[in-house]
């Protein structure tokens, strides 16, 4: 009985020692076979020009705890994902340029291996469970140039994860495939206020992830029905 007490006490010590945020945010990178390195450098230096402009930090400062917690992603096949940044905190301008600095300094790490989205919310969901973070909301945020097309369908990871709580938004760039904002809005996004934001060229990526990043920071918990934007 003693050995039982002591492991619940553990198990409530380290619930009490996560840290809430108002969100949990992972960021899939798409290293696929077809980003090659330019476009690659798009998808970087769109995020860290987002994480340095004041307007995330003021979107974070709208939430109940001014803070969210932030992990970055680079993604390819089923088994294929590196954790180039892992679990950050972002409360104030100090840390916000501690994680624009941690993605600016991550090299790539995959460069082919399929487009498996489904593997990338399967991973997502997963990182969720560690970093020492409690986020009121749970979200992946994938962005990428092509449709799911190895291991397991979309929708049922997709599905999964929304059973979980966790909301996935899409980010799909139109250069190869015109209609793959139809596949994320139908077999990718989900839950609680999930959209997507389709560009139609990696050139427009730092505005939209911009725009996505101030979308996901300052929706309310109780979300809405999904929906589809575009910057074509």
């Amino acid at each position: 009985m003693a050995g039982i007490a002591a492991l619940l006490l553990g198990l409530a010590a380290g619930a009490a020692a996560q840290q809430p945020v108002d969100l949990q945010l992972v960021l899939g990178v798409d290293a696929s076979g077809s980003v090659n390195q330019a476009r690659f450098e798009l998808q970087k230096r769109g995020y860290v020009a987002a994480f340095r402009n004041p307007l995330v930090l003021q979107a974070i400062r709208s939430g109940p705890t001014q803070a969210i917690a932030v992990a970055m992603v680079q993604w390819t096949g089923p088994a294929l994902h590196v954790l180039v940044v892992d679990w950050m905190a972002i409360r104030d301008e100090r840390s916000a340029e501690a994680v624009a600095a941690a993605i600016e300094a991550a090299p790539r790490r995959l460069f082919g291996g399929g487009t498996s989205i489904s593997g990338m919310i399967d991973y997502g969901v997963a990182l969720f469970q560690r970093g020492g973070f409690a986020g009121e909301r749970r979200v992946i945020d994938i962005s990428g140039d092509g449709a799911n097309n190895i291991g397991r369908p979309a929708e049922d990871a997709r599905d999964d994860a929304v059973r979980r709580g966790v909301t996935i938004n899409g980010l799909p760039i139109l250069t190869i495939e015109p209609d793959l904002d139809i596949h994320y809005r139908d077999q990718v996004i989900g839950g609680p206020g999930a959209f997507v934001i389709a560009i139609d060229s990696y050139d427009r990526f730092a505005d939209a992830i911009l725009r996505k990043l101030i979308t996901e920071i300052a929706t309310d918990a109780r979300g809405a029905h999904a929906t589809a934007q575009s910057m074509r």
